[in-house]
């Protein structure tokens, strides 16, 4: 048995949460915060069996789709003086854990 922890952008959720319960994997739904641009995600916890892990994987590759987005970076030249720069960076996609489990119980 494969835990899996799949970090999705906020954008994508509802599709890769709606997917995966269509595919019929039992899904948790958790909304975080990513650190470096301090942006919204839901991180999904799927528990499944060894050969259906390619399955899981394949349905948030299909909905997670990765984007540019522009980002205001402030920059400080002398003391009180501050610019603001945007910047280009690439977000969306999904970054996934696949994990092995000991044991599963269900209580």
């Amino acid at each position: 048995m494969k835990l899996i922890f799949a970090i999705v952008n906020n954008d994508d959720s509802s599709s890769v949460a709606t997917s995966l319960t269509a595919a019929g994997f039992s899904v948790t739904k958790l909304a975080t915060t990513g650190g470096f641009l301090k942006a919204g995600n839901t991180t999904f916890i799927v528990g499944t069996e060894d050969e259906k892990v390619d399955e899981v994987l394949e349905v948030i590759k299909a909905h997670s789709r990765k984007r540019t987005q522009v980002m205001p970076v402030t920059q400080s030249f002398t003391p009180g003086l501050f610019s603001s720069v945007p910047v280009e960076v690439k977000v969306g996609g999904a970054t996934v854990f696949v994990l092995n489990v000991e044991r599963f119980e269900k209580c």
